[in-house]
Parts: structure tokens; sequence; C-alpha cells
């Protein structure tokens, strides 16, 4: 934490943020029933019902704070979900050629958490202000064999430990513990590269958005800080 990002954001110029979603089609419940039905299905191609929506609300936090940013909403999990990240990865370059002073890639997911029947969904919540926020959960790799090139693996550890610590200081309970573990996910495309995991398919719409602009203005102080 007290160590420097692998990064410095430059005011000159106006887009230095990507967000997009290698599972675009990941969805959520649309009313707080109390209940999962059972004949759900958790996606969709809707953009007003799908995890693009809690990636415009991070959208908008970064430009109210004056950081540029580009929303890709390119669907890679649809009409295939196999092969997703290799189309994500190929997204992800054509905006870093385009855009050299991209300095933060986000994948932007929503994660899925036990299973129907009796063994139940889990729900991350938190409550803010009265009101049923989704939990996130950032997630960032290392170097491991087999795992292709990531030399600066331990730099997006540093940015995703502050986004986390930022998060919990700005609202507490917003983050469930980081995920640190043995795979890549693109996220060795730079060093300012991360994952995170906006509630899952047994929270609601309404509380993803929520999170997402939490999100969004933890991150803004994050960037404005470096």
């Amino acid at each position: 934490l007290k160590s420097s990002l692998g990064f410095k954001m430059d005011k000159n110029h106006r887009v230095q943020v990507l967000i997009f979603h290698t599972h675009c089609c990941e969805s959520y419940l649309q009313d707080d029933t109390g209940y999962y039905p059972a004949d759900y299905y958790p996606r969709t191609t809707d953009n007003s019902k799908n995890v693009t929506s809690v990636g415009d609300e991070i959208e908008k936090q970064l430009k109210l704070a004056g950081i540029g940013v580009i929303h890709d909403k390119t669907k890679h999990d649809y009409p295939s979900y196999n092969g997703s990240y290799d189309r994500s990865y190929d997204t992800i370059q054509k905006y870093m050629d385009k855009y050299e002073n991209i300095k933060v890639v986000l994948d932007i997911h929503r994660d899925a958490l036990g299973e129907g029947g009796e063994s139940g969904k889990v729900k991350p919540v938190f409550k803010y202000k009265g009101q049923k926020t989704a939990q996130v959960m950032i997630m960032t790799g290392y170097n491991y064999e087999g795992g292709g090139y990531f030399p600066f693996w331990e730099e997006n550890l540093r940015f995703a430990l502050k986004l986390q610590k930022t998060a919990e200081d700005m609202y507490p309970g917003l983050t469930r513990p980081l995920e640190f573990g043995e795979y890549t996910y693109n996220l060795n495309v730079c060093n300012g590269s991360l994952l995170i995991e906006v509630g899952t398919d047994a929270n609601t719409l309404d509380e993803a958005k929520r999170a997402g602009k939490m999100v969004g203005k933890a991150l803004a102080k994050v960037l404005q800080n470096n």
C-alpha cells in the first residue's frame, strides 16, 4: 500500500481508462423478492439489464472526475461463450493501439456464488445509507509457469490493494476479500489492469448499479491521488 502505482495519470491526455466486459451478457435479478426464481436465466443481451449497466455507472463517475474513459460494450460472450477471453483480448489491443495513453484496463463482471435448490444462492450485499448494495470482489493474478508473460503482476496487485483500501475507507462493507490467484484473464495487458466482480446473479440490478457508482468514485480518488 505504501508503494507507488506502476503508472502515472497524465492530465493532458483525454482517454486513459478502458472499461469493457469479457462476459457482457451477465445479468441480475430485476426485483428484490427475497428468493431466487428456479426458472431465472442470468444472461441477457439487453444492455439495460446486464453488467454493462454497471460499467456505465463507473464510467459516469470517472467522467465527473475529469478522467478520460472509453466504455466498450462488445458482446464477447455472444453468440458463443467459448473464446470470450480471446475476443476481449483483441478488443483491448484495438483500443490500446488507438489510444496509446491508456493506463487502466478494467474488465467488469458479475459473479455467481452457490447453487440453486436447497443449497441456495449467495447474495453478497451490505447496506449504505439504508440501501442494499451489492458487494464487489477485485481480482488480480501473478506470474506462474504456463500463465503467459506477466512481469508486472506486483504492480497490478498494488493497484488492486489501493482500490480495495480506498473503497473500504469510503464505503465500509463494499468489498469482499480480494481474490489473488494463479490466473491471467488478460490482466497482463498492462500494469493498471484489474478484473472486478460486481455482485452475483442473486443481486438486483439496482444493487449492482449502486455498487458500480461507488467503485467509480473510489477508483477516481485512487487515480487522482496517483
